[in-house]
């Protein structure tokens, strides 16, 4: 599947718990963060990541929180963009059952 160069999501996550996962899921590259923002380098291009709390989701009794998170890519390939976001995932998403 193909990794656009702009896309947002909509996270299950307060700005907390993405501020704890950020570093890792970011890995060995350099980044600076920003109130609501962080500007990731990917070798000559770069990555900037925008957030916002969103509504929150309720299913029957259960309340989660949301963050539309806006990802846009510069001067990034097709195939660094989908290294990149592949281990992204894997330190973002959470797991279920």
């Amino acid at each position: 599947m193909a990794t656009p160069e702009r896309f947002t999501r909509e996270m299950a996550c307060t700005e907390a718990e993405w501020l704890r996962w950020l570093p890792a899921a970011i890995g060995e590259h350099s980044w600076v963060l920003h109130p609501g923002a962080a500007d990731v380098s990917l070798g000559t291009g770069r990555l900037s990541l925008r957030w916002q709390e969103g509504p929150a989701r309720r299913i029957a009794l259960l309340h989660l929180p949301t963050l539309l998170v806006a990802f846009g890519f510069e001067s990034v390939d097709e195939a660094e963009r989908a290294r990149f976001m592949k281990r992204f995932d894997l330190y973002t998403h959470r797991g279920g059952g």
